[in-house]
């Protein structure tokens, strides 16, 4: 897959970021598996994991207010620990999303955990109930809304969310007529109890987790659920815990993160030399992009087999967004601007098949929709949006507006759980000092809210995902000792 079409291809809603009745239940409140939740490993489907690599499926209740009820399945993956006689225990990896799976994580990311990790613990991947291949959820949503500038709110060019609205009725409306049961017991919550079901599971007495992006609350979720469950846990490029909030919050966030991280693509699209460069001064690549987008609202350029299939304002704003991850999606952003600015469009973005993203939407929409209530009244999101695009021009009221959840059918069964400096002290944040998903700020409040419990360590890097990704050396060998031995900065650190 080239960059150009990992840069606008289709992906969760989100790119992306629950307390039991509103009250912080201690672990032994928390649901255990029984004996009849063993897992029978065998080997795994697909040519590109590891041969070690090995699957099993856990059976959870769909509803964990009704253990003995209906039950679904979790596809569950490992490579056992390198060394037997020095094993210590599981590290679960926690995707992103939510949508994202780290199925096949213990044959990918994993491998480039130092050895000293690997010889210690099994390396475990899921899919989140709800995604295939655990029993699957989708909304049937119209093609057309399957685009990431309709799957994030994006307001009109003139900053009406009328069409938003109308959108989010329409998507909520798909979403409860083919969701069935399952989309109404998605949320983050649910999740962290699927995996301490899985922890019993494998026979630990405590768990490792390394989570990413949404990842990062799933696990500070489960520490904050199950705290005497946890060994080391890692945080790595971290959401905005806000309980108010939740993924409102992480939407609000891209406006931050994309100021925060524009001024290194203009300096590098400005940079003398460079092939894809855009201006002669950083300065001057600010404003040309939004001319070009005001241009492109007012004259789209036809975009044959894309989705849409218009290179309109929005689409290039949502690939502003998109290129800015890391900067490794740099020169493709910079061609599809290059391309825009001659009225042309490079070849139409290759999206992953059709049912993949139906799934991925559904997992992303139940979730982000489950866990808070969104206001439902138009003129909440009119005020935000004119507020945002006023204050940050780059992403033009998106990061405040009406997704689905606005018109979401179904009240959360639960209030969103608070992330307190309650449980053990054994959690290391890793975060970079640019990231345009989970900016520095929405990491800060998650270091705030846990306290003692945490050590932070802050990047001076660019990109989403710190760890052994888009981080440095320093941020690395830190976060590496921590899980190979336990051992932590006394306090906050700053990798330069």
């Amino acid at each position: 897959m080239t960059l150009r079409t990992r840069l606008l291809r289709n992906a969760a809603v989100v790119g992306v970021s629950t307390a039991l009745l509103g009250i912080t239940a201690p672990a032994a409140t928390g649901t255990t598996a029984g004996p009849a939740d063993s897992l029978a490993w065998a080997d795994c489907e697909g040519a590109t994991v590891d041969p070690r690599q090995q699957c099993a499926t856990l059976r959870v209740p769909l509803d964990h207010a009704d253990p003995d009820g209906p039950r679904i399945d979790i596809a569950v993956s490992r490579i056992p620990a390198e060394d037997p006689d020095a094993r210590r225990g599981a590290l679960l990896l926690i995707a992103g999303g939510p949508g994202g799976s780290s199925l096949d994580d213990p044959s990918g990311k994993g491998q480039k955990l130092p050895r000293q990790v690997r010889d210690t613990h099994d390396l475990i991947g899921f899919a989140p109930r709800g995604l295939a291949p655990s029993t699957p959820v989708t909304c049937g949503l119209d093609h057309g809304d399957l685009a990431t500038s309709k799957l994030r709110p994006w307001p009109a060019p003139d900053g009406s969310v009328d069409g938003n609205m109308a959108t989010a009725r329409r998507m909520a409306d798909a979403c409860a007529r083919n969701g069935g049961e399952l989309i109404k017991h998605l949320s983050t919550a649910d999740e962290a109890r699927d995996i301490d079901l899985l922890r019993a599971a494998l026979g630990e007495r405590k768990i490792s987790a390394w989570g990413v992006s949404y990842g990062t609350y799933v696990g500070a979720v489960y520490a904050q659920l199950f705290p005497h469950r946890t060994d080391r846990i890692v945080l790595d490029s971290v959401d905005d815990p806000d309980p108010t909030r939740v993924a409102r919050a992480w939407l609000a966030g891209h406006e931050q993160g994309v100021e925060d991280t524009f001024p290194h693509f203009a300096a590098w699209a400005s940079k003398p030399g460079n092939p894809d460069r855009l201006a002669r001064r950083a300065a001057d690549v600010r404003p040309m992009f939004l001319r070009l987008a005001a241009r492109l609202d007012r004259e789209p350029i036809p975009w044959p087999g894309a989705n849409p299939e218009e290179l309109n304002g929005n689409v290039l704003r949502q690939a502003l967004l998109d290129g800015l991850y890391r900067p490794s999606r740099y020169p493709a952003l910079a061609e599809l601007i290059r391309a825009a600015r001659r009225g042309t469009v490079p070849p139409a973005p290759e999206a992953p098949p059709e049912e993949v993203l139906q799934n991925v939407a559904a997992v992303g929409a139940g979730t982000l929709c489950n866990d808070v209530a969104w206001p439902t009244s138009p003129a909440v999101y009119e005020k935000g949006v004119a507020e945002s695009r006023a204050a940050y021009p780059l992403t033009a009221g998106m990061p405040r507006n009406a997704m689905l959840c606005a018109a979401w059918p179904y009240p959360p069964r639960e209030a969103p759980v608070r992330i307190t400096d309650r449980g053990p002290s054994d959690i290391l944040l890793v975060q970079n000092e640019r990231d345009v998903a989970t900016p520095l700020s929405g990491a800060s409040r998650m270091r705030e809210a846990l306290g003692r419990r945490a050590v932070m360590v802050t990047v001076d890097s660019t990109g989403h995902d710190a760890y052994l990704a888009n981080g440095n050396a320093c941020g690395d060998r830190v976060v590496s000792r921590f899980l190979a031995t336990g051992e932590r900065p006394d306090s906050d650190l700053y990798c330069r």
